[in-house]
């Protein structure tokens, strides 16, 4: 980790959903600044998800990294992670803002029309992330959540989260947007380094993303 949180664009990094990834994980925010690691369940059952995200939190923690947790307040909680991703009806995110808002982050994602990300926002949830776990597979970030994204930032105090595509080349799209972070998974894990992913993909956002105005 740096000693001092660049002012642009961050990674953030999306874990793979299935396999044995932690020393993935560790390897990876080992190679530079990282934001935060969120935790996709996948079809792991729920006591395999809480054994998952219990193990491998401490250790992503200790690098000052925040754990955000997928759909699972109780695993949240009980992992003491620092983050709960919520996607479902704007009165249950609300809810699950209410009850939880004060002990770890909730935000919230899946929308796809500005109506909705605004919607949404009414709620005050901690971040919107566009874009979908999983859907990074193709070389470039989604043109829908690009706009969304770049939207979202001129209009919304709200932090956002803009998802990636595979390429290096779409991370550096996304950050010119000017969004807070940007997602990842495939640019990084599907390589044999992902320290070296990460040392990569923090040069080219040190180069291309813009400075974020300082509050």
């Amino acid at each position: 980790m740096p000693d001092a949180v660049p002012n642009r664009c961050r990674l953030v990094l999306i874990a793979p959903s299935s396999g044995d990834v932690d020393a993935a994980i560790i390897s990876a925010i080992a190679g530079g600044d990282v934001a935060s690691v969120m935790l996709p369940r996948g079809a792991r059952s729920e006591q395999d998800y809480l054994a998952f995200v219990e193990g491998v939190t401490p250790a992503i923690q200790d690098k000052g990294v925040a754990v955000i947790v997928e759909g699972d307040a109780r695993v949240a909680m009980r992992a003491k992670a620092d983050g709960l991703h919520f996607e479902g009806s704007k009165a249950d995110l609300a809810d699950m803002i209410e009850r939880h808002g004060s002990k770890i982050m909730v935000g919230t994602g899946g929308v796809k029309t500005r109506d909705d990300a605004l919607e949404f926002g009414e709620t005050q949830p901690d971040y919107m992330f566009f874009g979908r776990f999983g859907y990074d597979t193709k070389p470039e970030a989604h043109p829908r959540n690009l706009s969304l994204g770049e939207w979202w930032g001129e209009m919304v105090a709200v932090p956002c989260i803009v998802m990636a595509g595979s390429s290096d080349e779409s991370v550096a799209v996304v950050a010119e947007t000017g969004v807070d972070f940007v997602a990842v998974e495939q640019a990084v894990f599907a390589h044999d380094d992902p320290a070296a992913r990460v040392a990569a993909l923090n040069a080219l956002l040190d180069e291309r993303a813009p400075r974020l105005d300082e509050e």
